[in-house]
């Protein structure tokens, strides 16, 4: 009496459940809502947090479809576990339970039978779903109600787990960039006033202090600040900003205090582009899944057969554990979660995949071509030797050609300011001054009239050139070298060598690309010479000079038509053609360029110091991807095999099959998990 008390408890119990949940389900559908919920409800409901989540504007209706596959998968979840519930104790105790089960077996095959509808009627082919639907129909007229149960729940529970921890990594990810403050303080007529955030426009004065986050892309208008941009660049080491220079949202404000000028708020900053670039990098369907997945829908038929001569010679058992192999099915599954997690350790070291086929073409290059001019130099030059006439000292040009340029922020005055200070020299007060800027600059100072530029600029002043500098001219021509001209009270008095200045990390990348077994070209728009310094100075054998911008993308093309795998690098727009033509294309361009950039992956910080970790990245996720394949065939083949040769059940093919499941996913996780342990 007490085991019969016992089972018509666990009866009772398990139809509870599933009327409450039918129930649920049944409401739900009746009260579902015509029109989606707004913004505000939306942050009503769901936002107690100190932060807000940019949510762009595609974002609603992404998260309603997701809502609706989670609610399905956890009803199946929900089903099947009664099923699998009242199964066991049917088995054991109470055979009435098996009506039950019976009926909740086909309830749960009613989503697999509309798939095979879809498939066979309106799509005209057979796939992965047609095997599924075989196989519970099977063990369902051979009476294995515990074995089609456990089948149905471990796929089930599974199919939730996968679903879950898929949609934390697509959170972590996308939220990477995505963390602002409720309530932003903004200056008004001289009033620091706190507003929601939603109220922020652009042009408005936001006032930021130590510990907060910034919450729009803007300038400081005012105030110095240490600001931290690893979410944004991967740059460890927090920057000093002042007056003048860009700041991004997202980005932390880790000690000062500072006025910014918002430029671009909500979904228009970069870090919300950054956020939706990486949700469509996300959705992309990689071709090794792709694979997978016609290579299960292959396997349907020969599957049916050899199941279908298991039949005949070993019985209905071993056909219906044949059916279990399922070969690639989980591909479909594994293969999104491993990309979302090498997405993510990509995007924690400032590099942003723009386009999912890149990072699978990168482990194929053979090439590396780089771009000379603000790729592998600087975009600010270096000075030279200084060439001086007239009975004037290097020091004393320099100081007044600093001097002129020192309300400049152009590359050009930016280097010689540099040199200025480098030698210590004292710049005169030119608070009075008046300046013209054209091809050069021209200011008063102390009674003397000083000329700053191009020589055209001073042929047009009036300036000029003596044979001696002409001569310099014609040798800093050849040799790719820049002049900027100094003039005194109508005389030229001497003129400036600007050399490219090579990127500090420039030869430590091109080593590391070596080992990798690369080879490296370069390609410059300047002449022979220097760029063949160059080359020999970073130790890369190839180079082509003196190529014009619309050719370097048929200098690529023809690399490509001798069999290489290219990966272009450079700035992102001026090479656009050259980085469209390449299998695949980096720009170091930086944060700022994200909506107009046509590479496929940039890099954040604006330097080469993370290209041989990105080679190292698509290297790694092929690696994983063909192990997870491996972990989906290898399983299913050792069924087939074990059936035939060592009359495996069904109960050891479940086993199998799930193992592959679980060492699929660990393999999913592994790099991110290793990626945690060694930051």
């Amino acid at each position: 009496m007490f085991i019969e008390a016992c089972v018509a408890s666990c009866g009772i119990h398990f139809g509870s459940v599933l009327y409450h949940k039918i129930r649920n389900k049944l409401n739900e559908i009746k009260n579902k809502p015509k029109t989606l919920r707004t913004e505000e409800n939306r942050y009503r409901s769901g936002n107690k947090f100190s932060v807000r989540k940019i949510e762009p504007s595609c974002k609603k209706i992404y998260t309603s479809g997701k809502d609706k596959i989670e609610k399905s998968i956890h009803w199946d979840l929900t089903v099947t576990t009664v099923a699998l519930g009242l199964a066991a104790v049917s088995t054991l105790l109470y055979p009435v339970l098996s009506v039950p089960t019976l009926l909740l077996l086909i309830y749960s095959g009613i989503s697999i039978f509309r798939k095979v509808y879809e498939a066979i009627f309106k799509e005209g082919r057979v796939n992965i779903f047609v095997l599924d639907f075989v196989l519970l129909s099977g063990l369902i007229a051979t009476g294995h109600f515990f074995i089609a149960a456990l089948g149905r729940w471990s796929v089930a529970l599974s199919t939730k787990l996968l679903f879950k921890t898929k949609d934390n990594s697509e959170k972590r990810l996308f939220n990477l960039f995505g963390e602002l403050p409720n309530t932003v303080w903004i200056l008004k007529e001289g009033t620091e006033i706190e507003v929601p955030f939603e109220e922020l426009r652009n042009g408005d004065t936001i006032v930021v202090n130590a510990g907060e986050i910034i919450p729009a892309d803007g300038i400081i208008i005012n105030g110095i600040a240490l600001i931290d941009q690893q979410i944004l660049t991967g740059e460890s080491q927090p920057f000093e900003a002042g007056k003048g220079e860009e700041v991004f949202a997202s980005t932390l404000l880790l000690s000062g205090r500072i006025s910014i000028r918002a430029d671009k708020s909500g979904k228009e900053t970069v870090a919300a582009r950054i956020g939706e670039v990486l949700r469509q990098t996300a959705d992309f369907k990689l071709s090794v899944q792709s694979r997978g997945e016609i290579m299960a829908d292959k396997t349907v038929l020969p599957t049916l057969g050899i199941g279908g001569l298991a039949f005949a010679a070993l019985g209905s058992v071993s056909a219906l554990s044949v059916l279990y192999s399922a070969i690639g099915y989980d591909i479909r599954l594994i293969m999104p979660l491993s990309v979302l997690n090498f997405l993510r350790i990509a995007s924690e070291n400032g590099m942003l995949i723009k386009d999912g086929r890149a990072m699978e073409s990168l482990s194929r290059v053979d090439t590396v071509v780089f771009d000379k001019t603000g790729t592998l130099t600087q975009e600010q030059p270096r000075i030279g030797n200084i060439h001086t006439i007239n009975g004037y000292e290097e020091d004393e040009l320099l100081k007044y050609a600093a001097a002129a340029e020192h309300k400049q922020t152009h590359p050009i005055a930016r280097a010689i300011i540099y040199e200025a200070k480098e030698r210590k020299l004292d710049l005169p007060d030119i608070a009075d001054a008046s300046c013209e800027v054209g091809n050069g600059i021209r200011v008063s100072l102390s009674g003397k009239m000083i000329r700053v530029g191009s020589v055209r600029f001073m042929d047009a002043e009036g300036i000029a050139i003596p044979r001696k500098i002409r001569n310099i001219m014609s040798y800093c021509h050849e040799q790719g070298y820049s002049l900027v001209m100094v003039s005194v009270n109508d005389h030229l008095v001497g003129a400036i060598e600007l050399h490219s200045a090579v990127r500090p990390e420039a030869a430590d990348i091109i080593r590391g690309l070596k080992k990798r077994n690369l080879s490296l070209y370069i390609i410059s728009g300047d002449h022979e010479n220097p760029t063949k310094q160059l080359a020999q100075e970073l130790g890369i054998e190839n180079y082509f000079a003196e190529t014009l911008p619309e050719n370097k993308a048929d200098l690529i093309e023809k690399l490509r038509e001798e069999g290489r795998t290219t990966c272009f690098i450079g700035d992102g727009i001026n090479d656009s053609i050259a980085l469209k033509k390449s299998d695949v294309s980096v720009s170091l361009r930086g944060a700022s360029t994200i909506a107009t950039d046509t590479a496929q992956i940039i890099l954040m910080d604006k330097s080469l110091s993370q290209l041989c970790r990105l080679f190292d990245l698509a290297r790694k996720l092929d690696a994983n991807l063909n192990t997870g394949f491996l972990t989906t065939v290898i399983p299913g083949t050792i069924i087939i095999s074990g059936v035939f040769l060592l009359h495996f059940g069904l109960i050891t093919s479940t086993i199998l099959s799930n193992f592959g499941l679980v060492a699929g996913v660990t393999n999913s996780m592994l790099p991110l998990i290793i990626h945690r342990n060694n930051d």
